[in-house]
């Protein structure tokens, strides 16, 4: 076994480690319907792209919400094609539920597990939203943290899947602030 192998095998065993205590500590039916619910919200960005476009229709020269709404709607679209299009199916991660054998309550999905699709956008939008207003910003950064919490709870993605979507959705919006700035945009956001 080489290097790479021994230590992609000991991360998938602590994966496996963690998420099962983490769902043997927190998982109860009085939980279950609301953590369905907000990972139902997340599916396609379902939340962030409504964000969206409730930005880019109430934007005018008054509020810059119409600004607001190009920088969300860019910052998920850099998010969708790293996450979605191009390292998901590079790295091809069985969900835990394959891997594991257990039962979901929510219905198997067809794409794979690396990273956290709902957390990766979730991230991508509460960093976008914080640059925009601190105050939003910091209740969108809570519920996208609950969105990576019902994920592992759901047991359709491991730890890393969801450390690495944060991760890349606060990168991705980072670029698009960036874009925006550069752009001469820095005094809208």
């Amino acid at each position: 076994m080489g290097v790479n192998t021994e230590v992609m095998a000991w991360l998938q065993s602590l994966d496996i480690e963690v998420l099962t205590g983490l769902r043997d500590v927190f998982c109860s039916p009085w939980l279950d319907k609301p953590m369905m619910f907000i990972s139902k919200l997340g599916d396609v960005g379902f939340v962030w792209i409504a964000l969206t476009a409730i930005f880019l229709l109430l934007g005018n020269r008054k509020y810059p919400w119409r600004t607001w709404g190009f920088l969300l709607g860019l910052s998920l679209a850099l998010n969708a094609l790293l996450c979605n299009v191009l390292v998901k199916p590079m790295v091809a991660r069985v969900r835990p539920y394959d891997l594991l054998g257990y039962e979901v309550l929510v219905a198997h999905l067809g794409d794979y597990s690396f990273p956290s699709g709902h957390t990766a956008a979730s991230f991508a939008a509460a960093t976008a939203i914080y640059t925009m207003n601190k105050k939003w910003g910091i209740i969108a950064f809570i519920f996208a943290s609950l969105m990576g919490f019902s994920r592992l709870y759901l047991g359709v993605h491991f730890p890393t899947d969801v450390l690495v979507g944060a991760f890349f959705g606060w990168s991705m919006a980072t670029l698009a602030i960036f874009i925006f700035r550069r752009l001469g945009l820095k005094s809208r956001i």
